[in-house]
């Protein structure tokens, strides 16, 4: 941190005071001619400004605030504007053609219903068919603002003080906002943080990051409305006062090759992405025009949120060593909304980046459990380790009963068996909001219950699907993510859009594996026959198992998230209504 930000603040807003006024902050990129750039003074006048107009539409302490507008500078001075009166802000997903509309609709009226916010801020562009299913309460209103998103300049204070909201006190204790945990059905999960929580999760950050405010520079195309983007890449920055260049995630999704240039240009040391980002940059970029990139800046490109793939690594890797990306950088962590952000941290000073270990692929899918074996060994799978725990955290692997129920959660599984991932610790969050029902089944005696399956060797975390997710095929535990890898390797395969999915059988007792893919382009189906049968001798090569169903889909016919990665339930849903027969699934089948 810069000076002044050691100082121990209580709250988010005293932590952006102490930041110098002429030190840049946020930089919104479009273009190399098309830019916005903020320094910290101009970012506290604007969102002072926002924060004037929002206690004119009577938002006082504790009211919530929904901030549906195009990431950039204007929405997050709206969202740190409202914690200036002690309001409490909640991104969410802002409509984009990426994003299925019935999917999109869903969701927005779930989680608008579940917030009863007293006000919601809307842009003049957002759609006119998607207004009515914003769920508004009794109190609540609807605010639509100019393209710039200044509230004071739509509703006349533009002459407001902006130093009244200096008076408001606020408590570490009381929530400053809302996020909502990435991945689940309509985004029904708020999770509420308070000040303390995730001030004391951006110090742990910073420590295990080495993060210095005026030497760093963290790049990122991530949402606001998850937990890596606005933790990592908007709370973060803002304490530890280090600069930030954002794009807008769609632009990134459009052309991927512009994160080589943004951080080339502005010469970027930190950035945060999903596993799939790694292997999307490595093969789209090359097909971009070619431009004279430089990493050599970049000191940590971490790796989270999705289970972690080594080859994805190894793909980026491989592609941009020639252009400055330094041996080692490639990092990973292990987070979630509900414990504001991080539970684990790869070592930043480890040369050769986080650890590895090679399984006996046979073993690991019949017993559940690790078998290390040499690199290379014929059936192998590499595992790639998250980390190790942020301080005042603590993991317990909890193995399963063979049924896909987790045990009791004092027992715990030895190294290296895979089992429920319970996280405990001083950023854990109370609770899901409005949510009694879901916090009670998530929360047991302290113990958060993930979801997530995983295992410890060596006091490292290697997190390695979703227990929803898994497909038990004749009594192998089949990690979906496996084949969809292999299966997103086909060239006629767009990259990331392949779902595996498990489907009860009722002739064998068991679950087929079926493979939803989306070719690259449409005309591709006509060789269809030939390519299912490519990809079934891959999958049977690399893993031993047999495919039950192939079935290649145009381009855009996955379900995708808010977050642009493949929804799996959703799609599975999808599918049933288009194949009816598969519609004997078991409980497993996501």
């Amino acid at each position: 941190m810069t000076a002044g930000a050691e100082d121990n603040p209580t709250n988010l807003i005293d932590a952006l005071a102490a930041a110098p006024a002429e030190s840049p902050f946020v930089t919104a990129w479009v273009n190399e001619a098309k830019f916005e750039r903020v320094t910290f003074g101009e970012f506290r006048r604007r969102s002072g400004l926002q924060a004037c107009a929002l206690r004119v539409q009577e938002i006082a302490a504790g009211d919530r605030v929904v901030i549906i507008m195009p990431q950039g500078i204007s929405a997050m001075t709206v969202f740190v504007g409202a914690m200036m009166l002690g309001a409490v802000p909640a991104f969410l997903a802002y409509p984009n053609i990426k994003i299925e509309p019935a999917k999109y609709r869903s969701g927005l009226a779930g989680v608008t219903a579940n917030l009863k916010s007293k006000l919601v801020v809307i842009d003049e562009n957002f759609p006119a068919e998607m207004l009515g299913h914003v769920t508004l309460g009794e109190e609540a209103r609807l605010l639509r603002v100019s393209d710039r998103g200044d509230l004071h300049a739509r509703i006349g204070s533009e002459k407001s003080d902006e130093n009244r909201t200096q008076d408001i006190a606020i408590p570490g204790d009381n929530i400053a906002f809302i996020q909502h945990s990435a991945g689940t059905t309509g985004l029904q999960k708020g999770v509420a943080l308070t000040h303390t929580a995730v001030l004391r999760q951006i110090e742990y950050l910073r420590k295990a990051l080495k993060i210095h405010g005026q030497r760093d520079r963290i790049y990122s195309w991530l949402p606001l409305y998850h937990d890596m983007g606005l933790i990592a890449c908007f709370m973060l920055p803002m304490v530890c006062h280090t600069e930030l260049v954002i794009q807008v995630p769609l632009d990134w999704v459009m052309h991927p090759a512009s994160m080589l240039q943004v951080i080339s240009r502005h010469k970027c040391t930190l950035a945060w992405l999903p596993n799939f980002a790694f292997q999307f940059v490595a093969r789209r970029a090359c097909r971009e025009p070619e431009q004279q990139y430089d990493l050599s800046s970049i000191r940590a490109l971490i790796n989270c949120s999705e289970p972690i793939r080594a080859s994805s690594m190894q793909e980026f890797e491989r592609a941009f060593t020639g252009i400055g990306l330094k041996s080692g950088v490639l990092h990973t962590s292990y987070a979630m909304a509900e414990t504001v952000f991080a539970v684990t941290q790869s070592d930043v000073n480890r040369p050769s980046g986080p650890a590895r270990i090679w399984a006996d692929g046979g073993k690991f899918r019949r017993s559940h459990r690790v078998v290390p074996v040499e690199e290379g060994t014929a059936g192998a799978v590499c595992f790639v380790s998250s980390g190790r725990l942020l301080p005042n955290t603590e993991v317990r692997i909890v193995p399963e009963n063979g049924t896909g129920r987790s045990l009791e959660q004092g027992q715990r599984a030895a190294p290296g068996q895979v089992g429920e991932i319970l996280v405990k610790s001083d950023c854990l969050f109370e609770g899901y909001y409005n949510r009694p029902d879901l916090t009670a089944k998530a929360i047991v005696d302290g113990w958060y219950h993930t979801g997530d399956l995983g295992f410890m060797l060596e006091e490292e975390l290697y997190v390695i699907g979703r227990k929803k997710d898994l497909i038990i095929v004749g009594g192998e535990n089949i990690y979906p993510q496996d084949i969809e890898e292999i299966v997103a390797s086909h060239p006629a395969i767009h990259e990331g859009r392949a779902v595996a999915l498990g489907a009860y059988n009722p002739d064998t007792g068991t679950e087929d594996i079926i493979v939803v893919a989306e070719v690259e382009e449409e005309a591709l189906l006509a060789n269809a026959a030939a390519i299912e049968q490519e990809l079934r001798s891959r999958v049977i090569a690399a893993m031993g198992i047999a495919v039950a169903t192939i079935l290649l889909k145009p381009p855009k016919w996955i379900v995708k998230s808010t977050a642009g990665k493949p929804a799996r339930s959703t799609t599975f849903e999808k599918l049933l209504r288009e194949h009816p027969e598969f519609d004997t699934a078991s409980e497993a089948s996501r």
